[in-house]
C-alpha cells in the first residue's frame, strides 16, 4: 500500500507487515487516527491562562505519521464525526462547533493535514529537526486560519488575542514533543523489523 514518494512511519509499518488486505487496514488507520485526536481534544493540559487540550497535538502527529492522503481522509472523518454530533471536539459536537468562532481552527486541521503530511510523505518526521519544522508550520497554519476565521467574530487585535497568544507556549511544547516521539516511533520499527 505505499505510494511512490511516501516516506511516513505509517506506510513503513505496512510493508513490514505486507497486507493483503490494504483497504482495510486504511480504513482502521483512519478510525483510530480519527479517535485518537477524538481522545486527544478531552485530555486538558492545565496552563496560564487557558487550559489548553492535546487536539492539535493529535491532529499534527497524525499529519506527519499518515501523510497526506490519510491524514486528510482522517480529518474529514473526525470532522464528520462532529458533524453528527459525536462528541469528538473539546466541547462536544454536532453543527454550531463547525459554524461558530472558533470553527476555523477545525477546518485548518484539513490545511495541516495536507501541508504536514505532504512534508511526512517526504521523510520529515523520521528526524527531530524536520519533525520540529514541520510541527511548527502546522501550528503557524492552524493559528492563520483559526485566527482569521475568529477575527469575523471580534476583530483581528482580538482574535490575536485571544485565539493565538495564550496558546504559543503550549503549541511550542507539544511540537517538540512530536518532533521527539516521531522520531522514537521510526527507531522502534527500525528494531523491530
Amino acid at each position: 500500500m505505499k505510494q511512490q514518494g511516501t516516506d511516513t512511519i505509517v506506510n513503513a509499518a505496512w510493508d513490514a507487515r505486507a497486507s493483503t488486505q490494504p483497504l482495510l487496514r486504511a480504513i482502521l488507520v483512519v478510525l483510530a487516527g480519527s479517535a485518537f485526536i477524538a481522545l486527544s481534544a478531552r485530555v486538558q493540559v492545565p496552563m496560564w491562562p487557558v487550559p489548553m487540550t492535546m487536539q492539535t497535538f493529535a491532529v499534527l502527529l497524525v499529519a506527519l505519521a499518515f501523510g497526506a492522503r490519510l491524514a486528510v481522509i482522517t480529518i474529514a472523518a473526525y470532522l464528520a464525526q462532529g458533524a453528527m454530533g459525536l462528541p469528538v471536539f473539546a466541547g462536544g459536537g454536532g453543527l454550531p462547533y463547525l459554524v461558530g468562532p472558533t470553527a476555523g481552527y477545525l477546518y485548518a486541521f484539513l490545511a495541516v493535514a495536507l501541508v504536514v503530511g505532504h512534508l511526512g510523505d517526504r521523510g520529515w518526521g523520521r528526524g527531530f529537526a524536520g519533525a520540529f519544522a514541520a510541527t511548527l508550520a502546522g501550528s503557524v497554519l492552524i493559528y492563520a486560519i483559526g485566527a482569521s476565521w475568529l477575527a469575523g467574530y471580534v476583530g483581528v487585535e482580538q482574535a490575536v488575542a485571544l485565539g493565538v497568544a495564550p496558546f504559543v507556549i503550549g503549541d511550542l511544547l507539544k511540537a517538540a514533543l512530536a518532533a521527539l516521539l516521531l522520531p522514537a516511533a521510526w527507531k522502534l520499527l527500525r528494531t523491530a523489523q
